[in-house]
């Protein structure tokens, strides 16, 4: 069904956009908060140390004097030019005003506690502008005479902070919406590769496995469409081997059964036959009968391998294996005048199943002495090393050819065809050994015979009880 999308696409959009809104949001709140924050704190620091100073050069020069009253308070005011102070307002030891330059009482809740001989500073900032107060408390050789109360109005400091504030929120808003086309173009781009992706994969999974998708760059998408297409490729090639096998196996199978039918019906037909000529046909379906038998075995074996069936391994001593399958040959090599030669060597045991390790050794040596030449030789070698067991069966025979030897395990794959059937080779014998050598942890290799022939060698780790 169409709803059922291999990639959710809404999905991974809403949460890419979600990821980029939250981290927007964090990182503006914090271009928004932070300058705003300690620009408005150095503000308060400097007002804290200007009025400090001022406050407490207008304390040091009127506790010089004996009774200050109105007049001197100003006289004083007029010597220091304070001019820049919204307020001066000056308290004698009872907490009465003696000096107001504004209207009002002031803050008494402060000038009692300079009074008590603590210094308060207080800084806000309401709309544009900063509202500061400092209360400082007079002294005169030890004993507290009064307290001075300064205030100011600083819009000029306020505005600066009011347009740094709406330059950042510009700023954060040209960021925020750069960053969301951004987050739109990429998305998008991203999406269209995923959409790409999702119809390929719907198109292979119609079984068309030709099909490619076009990558472009070296990003992790262009890595993904290039993996997707080395994918293909292989389910392409395992669907060419697969139909392949279907139709060598019919072939196979075909081939004895129609032979079988020609030679029943050809008895059924003739009611004048001859004994002789009755039983030279019963043999030949005897024959092809056996052929077919081969071929079905064979391919079970290989149905074996390819479901990866649990099997046990055990020890096996592959010395065994072989003696047992020489013993099984030396009929056929004396049949076709070939001389088999054994080197074995003793210790020689790995981790296998004793059946599969008799049909590997079986199929290289019987295949050495069916493509080999008349008084030629087949030599069987085992030796063991520290950590591996090596086979080797090396014939004087026809030999491969060197562009076939990568194709020689393929299935019902035969290097002379016409010359195999003669032989009775259904091209299943070395698949089925391939299989089994690498189901069992080993390696196969196969290269030429000097001076001619072919030589195989088969490796397994060595067990051993440690």
């Amino acid at each position: 069904m169409q709803s059922k999308r291999l990639i959710n696409t809404g999905s991974i959009r809403f949460r890419f956009f979600a990821f980029i809104g939250m981290l927007l949001a964090v990182l503006l709140l914090l271009l928004n908060i932070y300058p705003y924050v300690t620009t408005k704190e150095a503000v308060y620091q400097e007002k804290e140390k200007s009025m400090e100073t001022q406050a407490a050069t207008l304390s040091s020069a009127l506790s010089g004097l004996d009774r200050p009253d109105q007049e001197s308070v100003a006289e004083v005011l007029r010597l220091l030019d304070v001019r820049d102070y919204d307020r001066i307002l000056i308290a004698d030891s009872e907490g009465r005003v003696i000096y107001n330059s504004g209207s009002g009482e002031g803050l008494m809740a402060d000038l009692q506690t300079a009074l008590a001989g603590k210094t308060v500073f207080r800084s806000v900032l309401k709309g544009e502008s900063f509202n500061s107060s400092y209360s400082i408390p007079l002294s005169s050789q030890g004993t507290i005479t009064g307290a001075v109360y300064i205030s100011e109005t600083d819009a000029e400091r306020g505005q600066i902070l009011h347009d740094l504030q709406f330059q950042i929120r510009t700023v954060s808003l040209i960021i925020a919406l750069a960053a969301l086309a951004m987050a739109v173009v990429y998305s998008s781009l991203v999406l269209r590769k995923l959409r790409q992706l999702s119809a390929s994969m719907r198109i292979v999974a119609g079984g068309d496995y030709s099909h490619r998708m076009a990558t472009a760059g070296t990003d992790e998408l262009a890595e993904l469409g290039n993996e997707f297409n080395t994918l293909t490729a292989r389910l392409a090639d395992t669907e060419r081997q697969r139909r392949r096998f279907v139709s060598d196996a019919s072939h196979e199978l075909k081939t004895p059964l129609a032979s079988i039918r020609l030679l029943s019906d050809s008895i059924v037909q003739n009611e004048n036959m001859d004994t002789d000529t009755i039983r030279e046909f019963v043999t030949d379906i005897g024959n092809e009968a056996e052929r077919l038998q081969r071929t079905t075995e064979k391919l079970l074996d290989l149905s074996r391998l390819d479901d990866d069936i649990h099997i046990v391994p055990e020890p096996v001593d592959v010395k065994q294996s072989a003696l047992d399958a020489l013993v099984f040959l030396r009929p056929l090599a004396q049949e076709r005048n070939v001389h088999l030669r054994a080197a074995l060597d003793d210790g020689c045991v790995v981790l296998a199943t004793a059946d599969d390790m008799f049909h590997i050794i079986f199929n290289l040596m019987e295949n050495a002495i069916k493509y080999n030449v008349p008084d030629g030789s087949v030599n069987i070698s085992l030796h063991a090393a520290d950590e591996t067991v090596e086979f080797a069966v090396e014939d004087t025979g026809i030999g491969i050819p060197e562009e076939e030897r990568y194709n020689i395990f393929s299935r019902f794959y035969r290097v002379d065809k016409a010359r195999s059937r003669e032989h009775g080779g259904s091209g299943l014998g070395l698949s089925i050994v391939h299989d089994a050598v690498k189901a069992h942890g080993g390696t196969i290799a196969v290269g030429p015979n000097k001076p001619q022939g072919s030589r195989f060698i088969v490796t397994f780790p060595r067990y051993s009880m440690e």
